[in-house]
């Protein structure tokens, strides 16, 4: 073989073996480079004890581990210095259920800040959640089931709430599963009090609306899985192709949604231009 062929065929060797090497690293940066979301909530309806209330929204961590003892993720949520964390379910994964994993996770969170968390589909498909439910409790977890509380600051106080995800197995009937649900909830809330949601499926923002929900976070979309530029998510269940709601802040009416692209993965093991996400969202009165 010439030498200069022979130079060109190692030439393009080096350039593949460079190309896979960039791949790789990219690959591996879109499933584990946390990067966190920040979203500025105004409503005249916020009592001034509440100015800056700060939140920290986590979704959807089907198991995944962020170093040893979730230590990468706890170490970004606790920079944030939090007055509460919300977690709007699937925390683990129906498919390769796993609770310790899930758990290393939570067990760190509530010793930086009060945790409240609802059930997402996974937990609910996955017929096992019973035991999870328990674990969280003991941890100090406030797991709201189609309930509410109120979260008190000297005196003043707003609400916040949490419906179980709705489903059913079947399709069809998930739509009144979470109406009935909504409605469980508002029993005996006063209106006039600001009132938060965690729900995991976001494309029911207009049954949130419809009920009154001055804000609400959902998750479940994953940020679409693969996200085109310019153009947003690929692919959402109960959505389909380029869906509306995978990401961001929506409103509806007088409500705001705030949905996280999640953490983890399920049927799909990679994310594209869609890195893991913390959401930070602050409270503030016009």
């Amino acid at each position: 073989m010439p030498i200069n062929k022979k130079m060109l065929n190692i030439k393009s060797l080096v350039i593949i073996l460079i190309f896979l090497m960039l791949l790789i690293v990219f690959l591996y940066l879109q499933n584990n480079w946390i990067t966190k979301t920040r979203f500025k909530v105004n409503s005249q309806k916020l009592p001034k004890n509440f100015e800056g209330f700060k939140i920290v929204h986590i979704s959807d961590l089907h198991n995944k581990s962020f170093g040893k003892n979730q230590r990468y993720l706890i170490n970004q949520i606790k920079k944030e210095t939090p007055n509460i964390i919300v977690i709007t379910g699937d925390l683990i994964d129906s498919r390769r259920y796993n609770e310790y994993i899930a758990m290393q996770f939570v067990n760190e969170a509530v010793k930086i800040a009060p945790v409240y968390y609802v059930t997402g589909n996974h937990e609910i498909r996955s017929g096992r959640f019973k035991n999870l439910e328990t674990q969280l409790v003991n941890a100090g977890v406030r797991v709201l089931r189609n309930s509410w509380e109120k979260i008190e600051i000297d005196g003043q106080s707003i609400i916040i709430a949490g419906s179980d995800d709705p489903y059913t197995g079947i399709r069809y009937r998930e739509p009144i599963t979470m109406d009935s649900y909504l409605k469980e909830i508002k029993k005996d809330l006063d209106e006039n009090s600001f009132k938060i949601l965690l729900s995991h499926r976001p494309e029911r923002i207009d049954a949130y609306a419809g009920h009154g929900f001055d804000l609400v976070f959902s998750g479940h979309a994953h940020g679409g899985q693969f996200r085109v530029p310019f153009l947003g998510g690929l692919v959402v269940p109960n959505q389909g192709f380029f869906p509306k709601y995978t990401s961001g802040i929506h409103k509806v009416d007088n409500t705001i949604m705030i949905i996280s692209r999640g953490l983890g993965n399920s049927i799909v093991p990679q994310r594209i231009f869609n890195r893991p996400e913390i959401i930070i969202a602050e409270l503030l009165s016009k």
